[in-house]
């Protein structure tokens, strides 16, 4: 049949509370943040899906907050990105992360800043991010944010979305995996078949009942986690949302940071606070509260009395984990259950949605017959190099502390840390030498904060594209700068399209099936040539005009050209120009994309997994 979009699929009709059905096209395993997506992208697809969480929907810890331009495109698509932008910090001051001996106290070099550098987005770094995405950066603390997407998955799946129901066993044949669900309330056994199954559990189950390993180092650092309420209003520091403090008393160590929560301020008026505390500065019995507040109270600098109000708390461990298979017979990872990093970096619920939004509209494409089952092989071959590259990125961004440290003369013997402060505040050339020192140590962490390059950045290797044997444009290996390309793999460069307002180049992607994008032109030429093609996948031709100064630099193809883009805005085919045969051309590329594209002769993430080794090896604990 020639290409054509197909009639959308009609929304989900409500499931009764009592009902459970024998069978779905997609069974979820995990109701966290990429478990709920993943139902959501289904849901708006019309794929019949179910989601089982063996919790409540009862959402207790701050967790993740960070949101960068690619998450927020995904959460734009689920019609969920405007309810995030309505909730966070209406101001830019929050973007940068600080540096300080304590946040107050009473001693000389308590309260005394180190550094600070701008991030997600803030200050110097603005227009770039700008210019990488037409989505801004956001911060929500995962407790709220998590309420949210509930909401809206609850609305898009309404009867689907299921708590406190455990899954005990997966069982697979060539057509279905037969899921296991215990109602963790009444103790009832079921089973529902499944045509595929999406484990986005943290690995909690699914990592026993699939037997996927995961490589890499675990238990590297010990951190105590506090969600609590206490007033910061004294720290000098007005505007920063993050928080890191390093102390003579602490030697070559940080001692812990903490970040605003809000919910109505996200700075040091903030009502409540995350503050992450190296297990190490517990001192007495770690199940004590008045040793945990005493932990707090010592690194902040506060008196012995200050209020604090404890809300929770969570111990947990640096872990730089990947999977070695994304992809089980009929079951997927994703999230947690299939990579799991330090928080170093913000890139750990960000992958996560990255992967929902990968692996949802290949599903969707394969269970409405637009493809075969081949096409999902390529989530395994396109995710796994990509989040390990975020585990390596984010364990080396664990190390850009102790530098600093080591800059400030700290060492084991405190007396010698503030006698090293005394040279850093003085006004001598041993004091401009060692500040000049401990500013450069601070701006390497724009590895961590201003890591544009990675965040918007990141490609596919091979998978479901068609490559050019062009070079990737810059240094791979420069996390910072970010290159705007319409290299195969890479992610559509965003323009503000002219004549239109507000409407990016990225607004132009249907939903559904594949977009080829081309000028005015040729679009008569290219729309014969879609026509022409006999395929299942719907292919949509959209037109820039050719007076389009900024796209017709951004396509990187000449005018009569086209790029041939996924639903989730990764280019996935490139033609420079019109080809003599365009219809052929097309067909040949559409027959690799759907095919997931062709296995390189080495593991991608292989490089990745090397670095996570190197830098576990040099890690202060």
């Amino acid at each position: 049949m020639s290409a054509s979009v197909k009639s959308p699929r009609a929304p989900l009709s409500p499931l009764g509370d009592d009902a459970w059905p024998d069978s779905v096209e997609v069974l979820i395993m995990g109701g966290g943040p990429v478990g709920m997506s993943c139902a959501i992208l289904l849901a708006q697809r019309g794929i019949d899906v179910l989601l089982v969480e063996r919790r409540d929907f009862v959402f207790r810890f701050p967790r993740a907050h960070l949101l960068n331009p690619r998450t927020m495109e995904a959460f734009h698509d689920m019609h969920v990105a405007d309810d995030i932008y309505a909730s966070t910090p209406t101001h830019d001051r929050w973007r940068k992360a600080v540096w300080y001996t304590t946040a107050t106290g009473p001693g000389r070099f308590d309260g005394m800043k180190i550094g600070e550098v701008p991030a997600w987005g803030g200050g110097p770094d603005a227009e770039r991010y700008r210019s990488s995405s037409p989505r801004a950066f956001a911060n929500m603390p995962q407790l709220r944010l998590d309420p949210l997407i509930h909401r809206h998955a609850v609305a898009a799946a309404p009867g689907r979305i299921r708590s406190r129901q455990e899954v005990v066993g997966i069982e697979q044949d060539a057509e279905a995996a037969v899921v296991s669900v215990r109602d963790l309330e009444s103790g009832e056994l079921r089973t529902v078949r499944a045509r595929y199954v999406i484990a986005a559990d943290g690995g909690r189950d699914s990592a026993a009942l699939l037997g996927v390993e995961m490589e890499g180092p675990r238990d590297m650092r010990e951190v105590v986690n506090y969600h609590v309420s206490m007033d910061l209003s004294a720290w000098s520091e007005p505007d920063a949302l993050l928080g890191h403090f390093m102390h003579p008393a602490g030697g070559a160590r940080r001692r812990g940071t903490i970040q605003a929560l809000g919910p109505t301020h996200y700075n040091r008026d903030a009502e409540e606070w995350l503050v992450s505390v190296a297990a190490w500065m517990v001192e007495g019995d770690p199940d004590d509260e008045a040793a945990l507040f005493a932990s707090i109270r010592r690194m902040l600098g506060l008196a012995d009395d200050h209020e604090i109000t404890m809300h929770s708390m969570t111990r947990w461990s640096y872990d730089a984990l990947v999977a070695k298979r994304f992809r089980e017979g009929r079951v997927f990872l994703a999230g947690d259950a299939a990579h799991k990093h330090p928080p170093t970096g913000g890139l750990g619920l960000n992958s996560g949605i990255q992967d929902a939004q990968n692996l949802c509209w290949k599903l969707a494409a394969v269970l409405d017959g637009q493809a075969t089952d081949a096409l999902l092989d390529s989530y395994q071959a396109e995710r796994r190099p990509t989040v390990a590259w975020y585990t390596a990125h984010s364990l080396e961004n664990a190390n850009r502390h102790p530098p600093i440290a080591e800059a400030l003369g700290f060492t084991d013997d405190e007396a010698e840390g503030f006698r090293s402060l005394e040279v850093f505040v003085s006004d001598t050339p041993e004091g401009v030498a060692m500040r000049e020192r401990v500013a450069a140590e601070v701006g390497h962490n724009a590895h961590d904060y201003s890591q544009l390059g990675v965040e918007a950045g990141y490609h596919y290797w091979a998978g479901a594209l068609v490559p050019d044997g062009t070079p990737v444009p810059g240094d791979p290996s420069d996390p910072v700068t970010f290159h705007a390309t319409s290299r195969p793999g890479h992610h559509l460069p965003h323009v503000w399209l002219a004549g239109r307002e507000r409407v990016s180049s990225h607004d132009l992607i249907a939903p559904v099936g594949l977009t080829l994008l081309t000028s005015a032109s040729a679009a008569e030429r290219w729309t014969d040539a879609v026509a022409a093609v006999e395929t299942s996948m719907p292919i949509t031709v959209a037109v820039v005009d050719d007076a389009d100064e900024g796209w017709a630099v951004a396509r990187q193809v000449d005018a009569d050209g086209a790029l041939l883009v996924r639903p989730d805005r990764k280019v996935a085919w490139r033609a420079s120009a019109l080809p003599e045969d365009a219809a052929s051309a097309l067909s040949s590329a559409l027959a690799v994309i759907l095919r997931g594209g062709d296995a390189p002769a080495d593991d991608p993430a292989e490089p990745y997994l090397r670095r996570i080794r190197a830098a576990a090896d040099v890690l202060v604990r």
